[in-house]
């Protein structure tokens, strides 16, 4: 969990960071605060979604929804404040359609251990191939962050230090590289399952 390293904090306690935050809407303040706990939302996440990279994910998403739910909250607590929002984040992610997934297997469908393991893997090659490709028409910035994340497990701070951007460019280069990399795998699936219909229905006529 090296993406969990924590930067400098600093001296102010949680109650004055939130106050302080508040009154100049600053997300560096924000940032401070949140890194001392981003092992604890990790830890929630992870428990809850069982993927160390989902969790990744909700970790980022946690401190956007901070970004307004603050300022419209009275907290005396953070931490346990905190801790509640990545509960309840975590328990809606759940509840989302692509989370509850029901499939209704025909037997006479049910292909061999070997063709599922070769159909798996192949997934999983076009998959890459598709990361990869949409990588690369990512800013130079959100790839270099979101290789250095996701890929090699850099913590915020590590980042800072490779790419010389500040902590709030870091984070605006991860969360719009993971936003234009979900559009772009989501168009280029878009795609394939157009040809593939295609080429069935040609099939057919033939």
């Amino acid at each position: 969990m090296s993406f969990l390293k924590n930067i400098p904090s600093a001296s102010q306690s949680d109650a004055e960071l939130v106050l302080l935050y508040k009154k100049t809407g600053d997300l560096k303040i924000l940032g401070e605060l949140y890194q001392r706990y981003m092992d604890l939302v990790y830890g929630v996440c992870l428990k809850y979604l069982k993927s160390p990279e989902t969790a990744k994910d909700s970790v980022m998403s946690v401190f956007e929804e901070l970004i307004t739910k603050l300022t419209k909250h009275e907290v005396s607590n953070f931490r346990g404040w905190l801790y509640q929002v990545a509960k309840n984040h975590c328990l809606m992610q759940l509840r989302t359609p692509k989370n509850l997934k029901m499939v209704d297997i025909d037997p006479a469908l049910m292909q061999s251990d070997e063709n599922v393991h070769l159909n798996g893997a192949l997934e999983k090659e076009e998959h890459l191939d598709k990361m990869h490709q949409c990588l690369q028409s990512l800013s130079n910035e959100q790839q270099m962050a979101i290789r250095l994340f996701y890929l090699e497990g850099k913590c915020y701070n590590e980042i800072v230090e490779i790419t010389g951007q500040s902590w709030n460019q870091v984070r605006s280069s991860i969360q719009n590289g993971r936003r234009n990399l979900k559009i772009c795998m989501e168009s280029r699936d878009q795609m394939t399952a157009g040809e593939n219909g295609f080429k069935e229905t040609v099939s057919k006529k033939n």
